[in-house]
């Protein structure tokens, strides 16, 4: 695994060494080329202007905001300079705070954070164990690409994982969504049967198989092109619509004959929990 960034992280006078690397595996997505329909070469962009269809080079394009329909300012090299914020290759943690209090809309891309030598490695296990110990999370900045970023220090196994984490205004309010009801008076009977049907189904997070088959069927049609076999695509069958009790009854029963029966507990078991009955 190659880092990406390499760097320290500080909270208060102590610091430590460390190198970031991509916690997500790009090379598992698969990404297509735009070829010529008659040639199969590949397609080259040329970036051109919309009015008059000039051909344009790097040196004669700027970036421009657009504040009003067809009105825009523009922003040069120079007024992104004046901006520009000094990179110090520090993780500043400004605190740590309860995991629960970082809501999950904030969190975005993952990545692993490791100690940068031996000798960072017992200063960044303390923090790991620490955080582990403590329930807590760290958060702090950084500055990436110009740019002043929060980040998310959460212990993971053995190490850490960083998060880089959305500011709070750029995620907007669920209850601005449509149709969303302003009051949750569900039916009693309703709401029985979903929580009997959602206990039925609880189950540890690590035994549900998630997979991604889009990305799986299309690795095996690109594999039988390759390989010159016919691609067959079978057709998925519409869901039948039934009334909302009738599909809890039957999901509830579908899911108490999917369940494995639990153990029969041993004697020894049986004594003990007489045992602290009785205490």
């Amino acid at each position: 695994m190659r880092a990406i960034w390499k760097g320290h992280i500080q909270f208060s006078l102590v610091t430590i060494p460390i190198r970031i690397y991509n916690a997500i595996d790009t090379a598992q997505n698969i990404r297509f080329n735009l070829l010529s329909k008659e040639t199969n070469n590949q397609v080259k962009y040329e970036k051109r202007d919309k009015i008059t269809g000039d051909l344009l080079r790097s040196e004669d394009i700027v970036k421009g905001y657009q504040y009003e329909p067809g009105q825009f300012v523009i922003i040069d090299d120079d007024d992104f300079q004046k901006i520009k914020l000094k990179s110090t290759k520090l993780i500043e943690i400004e605190g740590f705070v309860d995991a629960s209090e970082v809501h999950h809309t904030l969190f975005d891309a993952p990545y692993f954070a490791g100690p940068d030598g031996e000798v960072a490695g017992k200063t960044y296990s303390l923090l790991c164990e620490t955080l582990l110990e403590t329930g807590k999370v760290g958060v702090g900045k950084v500055v990436l690409r110009d740019r002043e970023s929060v980040v998310l220090l959460t212990p993971h196994e053995s190490g850490i994982l960083l998060y880089k984490l959305r500011y709070p205004d750029e995620v907007r309010r669920v209850i601005d969504v449509p149709q969303i009801p302003k009051e949750t008076a569900a039916d009693e009977d309703q709401l029985k049967l979903a929580k009997t049907l959602v206990d039925s189904m609880s189950k540890k997070f690590k035994d549900i198989k998630l997979e991604d088959k889009y990305n799986n069927a299309l690795r095996d049609m690109i594999d039988s092109k390759i390989e010159g076999k016919e691609v067959v695509i079978a057709q998925e069958e519409e869901p039948e619509v039934v009334d909302i009790m009738t599909a809890l009854k039957a999901s509830i029963e579908e899911a108490k004959k999917s369940k494995k029966p639990m153990e029969k507990a041993s004697e020894s078991q049986e004594v003990e929990e007489d045992a602290k009955k009785a205490s």
